[in-house]
């Protein structure tokens, strides 16, 4: 749909330099400094946590799950290749996290039965409940109970992942009841501080809510069912969920380490110069299936994605006999043509060097409550109807600028158009709920339109779908139908990896509690039923 490159070429519209000077020099870790307040670590905390959602477990994810692969010119992939990880490998998914963690221990220390900081509070034990979660997907069992303590627990014990995931549900309905019951006029103003929400609570409670359903979901076919049941049976669904994108943005400017980190990462930095990291990935063969008509067609979404659309260079992972380049001038994730040094703002994944970066999607929120029906429990509309928002929502964010403004596209027409034209697939029922004939196929449907929605923005989230359900489905080994590597040591029928490793500093500094002779091909996790 070439209207969605033509006519959103937007020009930059930078915010003040001062306005986010206070977000973006903080140093990383501010518990560390004496004067640190939770007004200055907030702020700093959730620009950390997209940085690392959006970019090193997105990245570890979308390799895995499909989204990028090897492009020509390139080599040295190892584990990448093979998913034989070893302890000195992705070793960011943890020493990421637990350091922000670090931060949002301090703002609750800070603020633990402080009256006039009840919503700072809050935000920071939602926070630590997101990022835990993200731990607890990738490892299993980790550091939760005894962890964040300090001096008084050096080698802090493992507690198991199913209870920490109950804990979890513990600490979210604690933060939402703390928010309901606060003072709003004795507050500690949040707004400044809140670069995600601006001081708006109910879509605090909205996100926290929404998180509880992602790990309930996440654990409902697990050992963990019947707590799920009786948890989805009594669910205070009075403040909602999200229904629009969650977005932190401090105020990125076009400023080396101030621009977005995805694009930073993925484009090019502040000065024009290319990343060569963004250049070495190309989207996979078997992803293009769900837009070229291999599986499903959507021209759209493919022009809102990728450069040129289902003709971008694509490849199978693992494939370094005859890889495609990347395309000339430009990663194949950004759509506003190919001058690194002066791309314009666009829509898309990669909308511009100021761009929000996505914490949790309104699509994904959607497809959760459409599978929580489908489960008997209808906690925000039906299964059909959440299906189909959460199919227009993903329009919607694609269609969105650098400023989160929908200019002069049309989601809802888009999603509807979508639908109707994959009416006649061989799998129909991927575009369209109500000619899915089982739950079963209900599920596949669920899934797969999520796996479309995180496409280049929650590669981890997609990936611990697939490992939850099986879905988007993949069989043999060829390109167009498996996101496998061709190189895969996988013993797996789909030979594919089921976790990381704990990284090695953990066998070093606390060798009494890690967990040994964990299998990167066996090891599952306990809500891992596929």
């Amino acid at each position: 749909m070439k209207k969605y490159i033509s006519s959103i070429l937007f020009g930059t519209c930078l915010l003040a330099f001062t306005s986010c000077k206070k977000y973006l020099d903080i140093n990383t870790n501010p518990n560390q400094a004496t004067s640190s307040t939770p007004t200055y670590v907030l702020p700093n905390a959730l620009a950390v946590t997209a940085s690392s959602t959006d970019v090193t477990y997105h990245n570890y994810g979308a390799q895995t799950v499909g989204y990028e692969v090897n492009a020509g010119g390139y080599g040295g992939w190892g584990t990448i290749f093979t998913y034989n990880y070893s302890t000195s490998e992705q070793t960011g998914l943890w020493t990421s996290m637990y350091n922000n963690l670090r931060d949002y221990q301090y703002i609750l220390s800070q603020t633990e039965g402080v009256a006039t900081s009840t919503y700072f509070n809050a935000a920071a034990r939602i926070m630590k409940a997101y990022d835990f979660q993200l731990l607890v997907d990738q490892y299993g069992d980790i550091p939760y109970s005894e962890a964040l303590q300090g001096a008084d627990f050096l080698t802090p014990k493992y507690d198991k992942a199913e209870a920490i995931y109950q804990d979890l549900i513990v600490q979210l309905n604690k933060a939402i009841a703390d928010i309901n019951a606060a003072d709003e006029g004795t507050q500690l103003n949040i707004s400044s501080a809140d670069i995600m929400f601006h001081g708006d609570m109910q879509k605090w409670k909205q996100l926290a809510n929404t998180i509880k359903l992602r790990i309930l979901i996440r654990a409902s076919g697990s050992s963990l069912s019947s707590y799920v049941t009786t948890q989805l049976g009594s669910f205070n669904t009075a403040d909602g969920f999200l229904n629009d994108d969650a977005i932190i943005n401090p105020g990125y400017i076009v400023t080396d380490g101030k621009q977005n980190p995805i694009w930073n990462t993925y484009h090019s930095n502040a000065g024009g110069t290319q990343s060569g990291f963004g250049r070495q990935f190309i989207p996979s063969t078997y992803v293009l299936q769900f837009y070229n008509g291999g599986k499903l067609t959507d021209d759209t979404r493919a022009d809102l994605t990728y450069y040129h659309g289902v003709t971008v260079p694509n490849n199978q992972l693992g494939n370094d006999a005859t890889p495609p380049n990347a395309p000339s001038g430009t990663p194949a994730w950004y759509i506003g043509g190919t001058n690194y040094a002066n791309a314009p703002n666009t829509v898309g994944v990669l909308k511009g060097r100021t761009m929000g970066s996505p914490l949790f999607l309104a699509a994904e929120s959607h497809f959760l409550l459409a599978e929580a029906a489908l489960k008997g429990y209808a906690l925000a509309g039906t299964a059909q109807a959440n299906f189909d928002a959460g199919i227009a929502a993903s329009f919607a964010y694609l269609e969105k600028d650098v400023s989160g403004s929908i200019a002069d596209n049309t989601p809802q027409e888009d999603a509807t158009a979508y639908q109707l034209e994959n009416a006649g697939a061989a799998k129909a029922y991927l575009a369209n709920y109500n000619l899915a004939a089982t739950n079963e196929q209900r599920l596949e449907a669920i899934i797969t339109q999520k796996y479309i929605a995180l496409n280049f923005i929650h590669g981890h989230e997609a990936w611990n779908e697939y490992r939850r359900t099986g879905y988007p489905v993949t069989t043999g080994t060829a390109a167009n139908t498996s996101f496998a590597s061709v190189t895969s040591q996988s013993t797996r029928t789909d030979r594919l990896p089921v976790r990381v490793q704990y990284p090695s500093s953990e066998y070093t500094y606390n060798p009494g509690n890690v967990p040994s002779g964990i299998n990167v091909y066996t090891s599952r996790l306990f809500w891992d039923a596929n």
